[in-house]
């Protein structure tokens, strides 16, 4: 779905020291930025904000970040993030292509990829933020053994994707193809999860480790 295009996204994004519009500056600093030594939890593709604004609540112990391409949803996770006062979340709009750039060695602890775009077609399926060309780009930054958590309505891109992560050098730990009917406990549903759940469509689910 196209967005329209909010001229008034990008300044309060760069009003809110929340957001940060130049991350490379903050390479191996990250740390710093959020005044403490805990975990750093990344979401690639934050929209909103729902997914991520949740796991912060709960875990005031870990640190996150949000990245997303769209000033027009970011600032809508932005605004959640400082409604409920949240000192633990940090927000970036760029592209995900260049994510090694800001990241350093060892300095993320978890991924989590919630229902990214599949590009179907052939030539575009490199673009995919679970293919071998950014799972590659994950491991310059990812914690040894830490995990990727990986959500999807899309068949083809769920069954795709265990063949990237396994000739990537990720080991799958947890996948069921129906994830609200299983035993996982631990799901918090993102906005478009929640439309997809309402319309019967099943979830699909894996965590795939850094070995």
């Amino acid at each position: 779905m196209r967005l329209r295009k909010k001229w008034w996204a990008r300044p309060e994004l760069e009003a809110s020291p929340i957001v940060i519009t130049e991350p490379q500056k903050y390479r191996g600093k990250w740390k710093n930025e959020f005044g403490n030594n805990n975990k750093i939890y990344l979401e690639l593709g934050c929209g909103r904000g729902k997914f991520l604004c949740t796991h912060a609540a709960d875990n005031i112990d870990i640190n996150y970040i949000g990245i997303d391409l769209k000033d027009e949803v970011l600032v809508y996770a932005l605004r959640k993030v400082k409604e409920n006062e949240m000192e633990n979340v940090r927000i970036i709009p760029m592209n995900i292509m260049k994510i090694e750039e800001i990241f350093d060695n060892g300095e993320i602890d978890r991924i989590y990829i919630n229902f990214c775009n599949p590009w179907p077609k052939r030539r575009q399926k490199k673009r995919r933020l679970t293919h071998t060309v950014f799972l590659n780009k994950y491991r310059n930054f990812l914690k040894t053994g830490s995990l990727i958590w990986f959500k999807t309505d899309d068949i083809d891109l769920f069954k795709e994707s265990q063949d990237y992560f396994a000739e990537s050098g990720y080991k799958i730990e947890y996948l069921t193809y129906d994830l609200h009917n299983s035993d996982f406990h631990e799901n918090i549903m993102t906005e478009y999860e929640e439309k997809f759940v309402g319309l019967g469509i099943k979830i699909m689910f894996l965590m795939a480790r850094l070995e």
